[in-house]
């Protein structure tokens, strides 16, 4: 990723993610694959850190954020249009699906419980409290 820093020092990251389908031609029976690109920029400082420290080209990456389009002029004048996946607040999330070299996989999400929206890893939370047995759950279904 491209790290840049605002005029106060906070980062902002910028990197490319591709999404990849791929099928099988039903008339040639020939396997066809599309690949996409995608803008992706992130303006939360703790998921800049782990961007910058961990992510690594060709890493595979799961984002979680908001599609904004933004509109500008070039220096010939000309309008022109880009769609972006931003990563910002307390609605984003960036998990490391590879199990590569440094770290392994790990999920950061921003931390909406004080406004401070650093890094956090979040352990997976059991769905069943300790000592519950299935019984006691009929009683909570809500319908």
């Amino acid at each position: 990723p491209e790290i840049r820093r605002t005029q106060d020092g906070r980062p902002i990251a910028n990197l490319s993610v591709a999404t990849s389908e791929s099928w099988r031609d039903k008339a040639t029976g020939e396997r066809k694959e599309k690949t996409e690109w995608h803008r992706v920029v992130i303006f939360n400082e703790g998921l800049c850190k782990v961007a910058e420290q961990y992510l690594k080209k060709g890493a595979k990456v799961y984002i979680e954020g908001q599609l904004q389009t933004r509109k500008w002029t070039d220096q010939a004048g000309v309008e022109k249009y880009s769609t972006e996946v931003v990563l910002q607040g307390f609605n984003s999330s960036l998990t490391m699906l590879d199990g590569r070299s440094s770290g392994g996989s790990g999920n950061f999400a921003a931390d909406d419980s004080n406004g401070d929206f650093g890094a956090s890893t979040a352990a997976p939370r059991r769905a069943v409290a300790a000592g519950a047995r299935n019984g006691d759950m009929d009683d909570d279904i809500p319908f």
